[in-house]
C-alpha cells in the first residue's frame, strides 16, 4: 500500500517553537513530527511513502534519506512553488500510479487505524475517503456533514458557532481513488477542501466521511503543540518515544485485547466509578474491570492502559446482538462522561 506525506508546509504560526526549520521537524517526545507519522504508516501497512516537499526540503531529505531506518522505502517530489495540498499530491503522480493513496499530513500527531480506513474506502467504492474526528471546539477547522450511511453531503470551513451543525472535523487525512487524483490540474495551485472535494460532489461523486477512534492534533500553534505534548507524556497519544523519554505508565499494556469499542473520555478512573455504581445492583462482578453477565450476553468494561478511554466488550451467540449491546453501553458511558 501506498502513502503520500504532505510535508511542504513553512507552519509559520509555530516559528515561536520551530524557529526556521520545517514544520514536520518539530520534536514530539524526542522525535520529529513526522518520525512519528512514518511510524505510525510502517504499523499500519504502508511502506511505500513519498513525501511532498518545498520549504526546507534539504533539512527533511537529510533526516530521514531513504526510510530504510524506520522501515519504510522513502521517496520525495519537490515543489518549486507553493500548488496547494491536492496540487501537492499530484506532484507525486508518477510515484502513485493508477492506485488508492493514502494521504497524510507530515505535521500532525495521530495513532488512528490507517489500514481500517484504507480497507473501508475500497469496500465502499467512494471517490474520496476522509478521516474525521469528534472534536468538542470545531471552530478552527473544517467541519464534515454525513448522512447516516457516513456519505458526505457538505463541508463548512471554519464557522463561527452559529454555524457549527456537526462536531466531526476534516483531518487531513485521505484516501484518493485514482478518478479523484486525475481531476485535480498539473502544475496548478488545487486544495483538497476548496477545489477538488466541491468538485467531486457536483459532479455526483460519493465522498466516504468515516469517524475515526483514537488520538488527532493539527500542532498548528504553540499552544496546541504544548499540548499534544502534554497528551503525548500522558499516554492519550500512542507513539513510541524517543530516548530519554519515558513511556506513559501502564504503556507495556497499551496493545488492547481484541473486539470491543472504545470509548474516550475525560477520566477513565471517573467514569469507570460511575459505571461500577450503577451496575452494582445488577450483580456486576469487579475482579477484573467490570464484567456483568445476561441470559443472553457477557460483557466487559474495562479502562485502557494508554490514554483516557474505556473499552466495552459484549460476548454473545447473536452478533448482531451483541453490537447492539455494546453500542448502546457505548453511548450511555459518553453521557456519563461529565
Amino acid at each position: 500500500m501506498k502513502a503520500v506525506i504532505m510535508a511542504g508546509g513553512e507552519g509559520r504560526r509555530l516559528r515561536a517553537v520551530t524557529g526556521e526549520g520545517p514544520k514536520p521537524l518539530v520534536p514530539l517526545l524526542g522525535r520529529p513530527l513526522m518520525e512519528h507519522i512514518l511510524a505510525l504508516l510502517r504499523r499500519s501497512g504502508f511502506t511505500e511513502v513519498c513525501a511532498a516537499l518545498r520549504y526546507r526540503a534539504e533539512d527533511i531529505r537529510a533526516r530521514f534519506g531513504d526510510g530504510s531506518a524506520l522501515g519504510v522505502r522513502l521517496q520525495y517530489r519537490e515543489e518549486d512553488e507553493p500548488l496547494g495540498t491536492a496540487g501537492g499530491v499530484k506532484h507525486c503522480a508518477d510515484f502513485i500510479g493508477d492506485e488508492d493513496v493514502l494521504v497524510v499530513s507530515g505535521d500532525a500527531a495521530c495513532d488512528f487505524d490507517l489500514r481500517a480506513l484504507f480497507e473501508a474506502h475500497r469496500e465502499s467504492g467512494a471517490a474520496v475517503t476522509l478521516a474525521l474526528c469528534r472534536h468538542p471546539e470545531p471552530l478552527s477547522y473544517g467541519l464534515t456533514v454525513t448522512d447516516g450511511e457516513g456519505w458526505v453531503r457538505a463541508f463548512i470551513e471554519k464557522p463561527d458557532w452559529s454555524r457549527v451543525v456537526t462536531d466531526l472535523v476534516n483531518t487531513g487525512i485521505y484516501v484518493l481513488s485514482p478518478r479523484a487524483l486525475a481531476l485535480v490540474p498539473e502544475g496548478t495551485p488545487f486544495d483538497f477542501a476548496k477545489d477538488l472535494f466541491p468538485l467531486l460532489l457536483r459532479r455526483g461523486e460519493k465522498l466516504l466521511g468515516v469517524a475515526m477512534e483514537g488520538y488527532w492534533c493539527d500542532v498548528g500553534t504553540p499552544l496546541a503543540y504544548y499540548r499534544c505534548c502534554a497528551d503525548a507524556l500522558l499516554g492519550r497519544l500512542r507513539l513510541e518515544p524517543g530516548e530519554g523519554f519515558a513511556a506513559p505508565a501502564g504503556a507495556e499494556a497499551a496493545e488492547p485485547p481484541e473486539g470491543g469499542l472504545v470509548c474516550d473520555c475525560r477520566d477513565r478512573a471517573c467514569l469507570m466509578g460511575t459505571l461500577s455504581e450503577l451496575l452494582l445492583d445488577m450483580g456486576a462482578d469487579y475482579e477484573d474491570g467490570i464484567r456483568l453477565s445476561g441470559a443472553r450476553f457477557a460483557m466487559h468494561i474495562y479502562p485502557e492502559a494508554a490514554r483516557s478511554a474505556i473499552r466495552i466488550a459484549v460476548d454473545a451467540e447473536d452478533a448482531e446482538y451483541a453490537r447492539s449491546l455494546a453500542l448502546s453501553a457505548r453511548e450511555l458511558a459518553k453521557a456519563l462522561d461529565l
